[in-house]
């Protein structure tokens, strides 16, 4: 009774964590997901191998205390979705600080193998993978179409912790650690944090046509016209072909900051991507974004 009333809780965080500034007309269809998978067990096709750059390795992690599962689909770009730089960040940075070795189990579902093989070896991902052409581990569990729910916190029955991926939101990363870690866990409401307010010169950058292999670069600009302290946490884009740079430090009030953003196209196509801005602003997360065209010829 008591596991399952700290599950219910750990739930509702999630909740408050993932849709907090979400449009009301959303959060009801978002809320019946997330409670839809509270304490459901998660089940693994146990015919599927595991490898680390083609080498196959044995059974591993089912039956550990707490362990972070995901799966990435063949819809959209699999570069955007995998992210596996900030994935070694922070297996890295869990591994380091947690005393028992949590692992991370990595299902993909892609629609093009050769692609998935070039992303691994780019990103030099030296951790175990399971390649599932066969789309197996989704058709056992019937996952959310969403990637955003394509990521499971799990306890030692595989059964859900908390709902959402932890690469692309670090409120939901901070959730994993303080579960993992046995910290309390409770809300950031933002009514207990300082907050700004912020103004942006622009939130959409075109970059119009230009030559697929030239990197491209535009700034945001990001003025604080509140009273307080503006604190940038966490800037997340959505594909690793996006970078941003910005000063760490806090910017005071009627200052301003500015975020330098380039792109590197992989392959030639239109684009639309976004850069996600977690601060303690009373409009974050702020979502930038840039598109244009990348021309092949």
């Amino acid at each position: 009774m008591l596991k399952m009333m700290k599950l219910s809780f750990y739930i509702c965080i999630v909740v408050l964590v993932l849709f907090g500034s979400c449009r009301n007309s959303d959060k009801s269809g978002f809320i019946f997901l997330v409670k839809e998978w509270e304490g459901k067990e998660i089940l693994f096709p146990m015919d599927l191998v595991f490898t680390i750059q083609e080498d196959t390795i044995g059974y591993f992690g089912y039956d550990a205390n707490y362990k972070i599962v995901t799966y990435v689909d063949s819809v959209g770009c699999m570069s955007c979705k995998l992210q596996l730089l900030r994935w070694k960040e922070f297996i890295l940075e869990l591994n380091t600080d947690y005393s028992e070795k949590v692992p991370f189990l990595f299902y993909f579902y892609p629609k093009n193998k050769a692609e998935l093989d070039f992303i691994i070896r780019r990103d030099t991902f030296n951790y175990p993978i399971c390649i599932d052409e066969k789309d197996s581990f989704n058709k056992l569990n019937h996952f959310p179409r969403s990637f955003t729910f394509q990521t499971f916190l799990l306890d030692k029955e595989n059964k859900v912790l908390a709902i959402g991926n932890p690469i692309h939101n670090p409120k939901v990363k901070e959730l994993y650690l303080k579960i993992i870690q046995g910290d309390k866990v409770g809300s950031d409401n933002k009514k207990n944090v300082i907050q700004t307010k912020v103004n942006i010169d622009k939130s959409v950058i075109s970059l119009g046509h230009f030559d697929w292999q030239e990197k491209q670069k535009a700034s945001f600009v990001l003025k604080n016209i509140g009273k307080s302290l503006l604190v940038i946490q966490d800037v997340n884009t959505s594909c690793g072909c996006t970078e941003v740079t910005y000063s760490k430090e806090p910017i005071q009030p009627g200052g301003s900051v500015v975020l330098s953003v380039s792109y590197k196209a992989e392959t030639p196509g239109s684009f639309n991507k976004t850069i996600t801005i977690y601060c303690n602003a009373n409009s974050s997360p702020i979502v930038l974004r840039i598109m244009g065209d990348a021309d092949g010829y």
